[in-house]
């Protein structure tokens, strides 16, 4: 007795928390949280999950974990208002104990073509598969197959009130402090062995995100993916533009490198970011060589369409916020209208140097000037030797028609 109390007291319970799109930084940080909890000897691991869905491989490297996890682990969809779709059906199903939240939703397998439309054939494959593999985890973990095979086949979404009702999950719990006292006592299969679990008053450790995982899971957001590469294309312009100032070409290789690690996660359509690069390619030509306009036109328009083609999947939750699209394509249109307007500006404007500088000067008549006899003005700070088709008197102001060599034209202003 005095043994059990001792473990009782030095027992916890291992808290990770997974939100957001179900990716390879998620799946490893989950799979880390349950190697932690079976070398620490943790009561039980309970995983927080808040996610829209994700990528299939990830999802499956979860639940394999779940299934095979030597310690029990209970899938807790929360806070109130948060969702368990797509992925993460499968891995709130792989769970020892199922539970969510009051105001939480779960539903929406259906899995989602990545990389493009499937044809019918492909797409029923696919479809069989997902029905197979959720079916299998419903039958193991003693879960309503039946509802399963419909949030695959037909998309259905139910409220936490409903999932329980449904026998989708084992428990609905307002709070952590809830969830403990709930599950307390009750007992879990683990490799074959029954288990009690002893919850209610233990102690709660929750294992962070390390500072790797934290950041690979920013970057492989879409959006984050799309201005990494923005930044560095721009990068790659500002130092092919200004060569030798090596800070933009640094931070655009750095992050060009990122953003196509984020590529390797998301389906990306390469067609797309062939007219990125090309629209980046004719603003460089345009800078290199100005043609004033076409060049410059054609890049916005390849940037916007490769853009929108980007990511090759119908997931809302897998696209570029079209704000950030719109915001990159606006900002670099309005950068290049900038830049062709000062240089037709330049293009207009008046020289102010050299012979052509002078030409159109006002300047004084310093030794009178006949036709055929040439005469001094003073222009600009210096004194020039003039010519006219006109007699001026001296004192009288004259303009520059006419520059040759070391002599002016003027006539009278």
């Amino acid at each position: 007795m005095s043994a059990f109390l001792l473990l009782l007291i030095l027992s916890h319970i291992d808290i990770a928390k997974v939100s957001g799109v179900i990716h390879p930084p998620s799946a490893e940080y989950t799979l880390k949280a349950i190697k932690q909890a079976e070398k620490d000897g943790a009561e039980c691991l309970i995983i927080e999950l808040d996610t829209p869905g994700g990528l299939d491989e990830a999802m499956r490297e979860i639940t394999k974990a779940v299934l095979n996890a030597k310690v029990p682990i209970i899938v807790y969809v929360y806070p109130s208002g948060a969702r368990c779709a797509s992925a993460g059906v499968f891995i709130l199903l792989s769970s020892h104990i199922a539970a969510m939240a009051p105001g939480t939703n779960i539903g929406a397998a259906h899995p989602v073509a990545m990389g493009g439309k499937m044809d019918e054939t492909m797409k029923e494959k696919v479809e069989n598969d997902a029905i197979a593999y959720i079916k299998s985890i419903a039958k193991k973990r003693g879960k309503n197959e039946e509802w399963a095979e419909n949030a695959v086949r037909k998309s259905v979404s139910v409220t936490a009130e409903e999932a329980l009702e449904l026998g989708v999950i084992d428990i609905v719990a307002e709070n952590l402090e809830e969830l403990l006292n709930k599950i307390d006592g009750q007992e879990v299969e683990i490799d074959g062995e029954t288990k009690a679990l002893h919850t209610e008053g233990q102690e709660t450790k929750e294992i962070k995100w390390s500072f790797k995982e934290n950041f690979f899971s920013k970057i492989a957001n879409p959006t984050i993916a799309y201005m990494l590469l923005m930044i560095g294309l721009w990068g790659i312009i500002l130092e092919f533009s200004h060569p030798g100032t090596f800070i933009p070409g640094v931070v655009g290789g750095i992050s060009l490198i990122l953003a196509f690690y984020s590529f390797q996660i998301l389906p990306i359509n390469y067609a797309g970011v062939g007219l990125i690069v090309l629209g980046f390619i004719l603003f460089i030509m345009e800078a290199l060589t100005p043609t004033y306009g076409p060049l410059a036109i054609g890049g916005v328009v390849a940037l916007a369409l490769g853009s929108l083609m980007l990511i090759k999947v119908d997931a809302p939750f897998l696209q570029i916020s079209r704000a950030s699209i719109i915001t990159v394509v606006a900002l670099t249109g309005s950068f290049f209208v900038f830049a062709l307007a000062m240089a037709f500006r330049t293009m207009r404007r008046k020289p102010i140097t050299g012979k052509r500088g002078l030409v159109g000067e006002i300047g004084e008549v310093k030794d009178r000037i006949e036709p055929g006899r040439d005469g001094r003005v003073f222009i600009a700070g210096e004194w020039w030797k003039a010519i006219a088709d006109e007699t001026i008197e001296v004192g009288e102001k004259v303009r520059v028609v006419e520059v040759n060599r070391l002599t002016l034209k003027v006539k009278k202003k």
